[in-house]
């Protein structure tokens, strides 16, 4: 049968990345308490489409995640990338796999446990060398240190979000990162809090109180003793419970 997407396109125009978007498929990802965890993921996969070609096969990207089956993860990562770019006849590949990611907490007093969901994200690049970055959102809560020091008694918290993404050398697990972000907090988030849990949780954010500068800083004084990351951008957002707004920092650095 006549492969139309191999005819030529006379408007000479390179196309930087086209592909396929927002596949749902299960994935096998490391997890260090347990070894490894079944999740399921969305999937983009893009590769360059050079001027002279009318369009690449969309098939074949399905086709490799199919051969991968649940092997995917960040170990093989690159080698998919390679396999994109060798199958699909292309100068670079690009691909995003997004997935919740669940790690069984403990209450701080009781020991209640239950699952807390963090978004993460592998994302990767591989043109004349390969580009990988590890995203992970972190739930958090934060006591504001304005609102502790003008009270006559109390002070506002709220739940916030700290996104990090980096660049590493080696590999990194995704649980060091999630409790280097917690530990930055006035106090960590639950899915399960008994009364005397939240009579600690409710103390310590107020002996710890946290604007969303002190959150992007300390995260970022951490990160630039570890030797092992190269890169990284990490913004914390308040959503805020006294005001119409949400309070927002960000700090970008490359190491090497």
């Amino acid at each position: 049968m006549e492969d139309i997407q191999n005819h030529k396109d006379d408007r000479e125009i390179d196309i930087d990345q086209v592909g396929v978007k927002e596949i749902g498929y299960p994935i096998t990802v490391l997890d260090k308490n347990e070894g490894e965890q079944q999740t399921v993921a969305k999937i983009s996969m893009y590769v360059s489409l050079p001027r002279y070609y009318k369009g690449t096969h969309m098939s074949r990207f399905v086709e490799i995640l199919n051969e991968h089956s649940r092997r995917i993860s960040l170990q093989n990562f690159i080698e998919i990338l390679e396999e994109m770019k060798r199958r699909l006849d292309a100068e670079s590949s690009h691909m995003e796999i997004t997935f919740p990611y669940f790690i069984n907490k403990k209450a701080p007093v009781t020991g209640s446990q239950g699952f807390l969901e963090y978004q993460c994200t592998f994302k990767g690049t591989l043109n004349k060398k390969p580009d990988v970055i590890l995203i992970i959102h972190v739930p958090i809560s934060t006591l504001c240190p304005c609102s502790k020091e003008i009270s006559d008694y109390g002070a506002h918290n709220q739940r916030g979000e700290v996104r990090l993404q980096v660049r590493f050398g080696k590999f990194i697990w995704i649980e060091d990162l999630i409790r280097l972000v917690e530990e930055t907090a006035s106090s960590d988030v639950y899915s399960v809090l008994k009364r005397e849990d939240e009579k600690f949780v409710t103390e310590k954010a107020y002996n710890n109180p946290r604007f969303v500068e002190d959150i992007v800083r300390e995260i970022a004084q951490k990160l630039n003793r570890d030797q092992n990351i190269t890169w990284f951008a990490v913004e914390a957002e308040n959503f805020e419970s006294i005001h119409n707004h949400n309070a927002y920092a960000y700090i970008e650095k490359r190491k090497i």
